[in-house]
């Protein structure tokens, strides 16, 4: 199942980068959006469902996309990954975005 939410995406705006890579983010929050973490599956033609999101500003974005490579990243690409979701999705819920009932 493909969730999007126009909500979220708009959420992103001017938030804080949730992705945060060591010596890449300057967290210029004014380039703030919703990206699409890698997943299984998924490519550059097909996006993973919103719940695979985070915040990320476009320095962070360029290197998950993989237009900048950062060492640091690939070494702990997933640690990075899993911090920034949990992040994104404790900020929805914060932002009343998100409901846990």
């Amino acid at each position: 199942m493909t969730i999007r939410s126009n909500k979220i995406k708009a959420a992103s705006r001017e938030q804080d980068c949730t992705i945060a890579i060591a010596g890449v983010c300057k967290n210029r929050t004014f380039t703030t959006v919703l990206i699409h973490l890698p997943f299984k599956g998924a490519g550059m033609a097909r996006k993973e469902t919103d719940i695979s999101s985070c915040f990320a500003c476009s320095d962070c974005h360029d290197v998950v996309d993989g237009r900048v490579k950062d060492l640091d990243f690939e070494l702990h690409r997933h640690w990075y990954l899993r911090r920034a979701m949990v992040r994104t999705w404790a900020k929805l819920v914060e932002m009343g975005l998100v409901v846990i009932k």
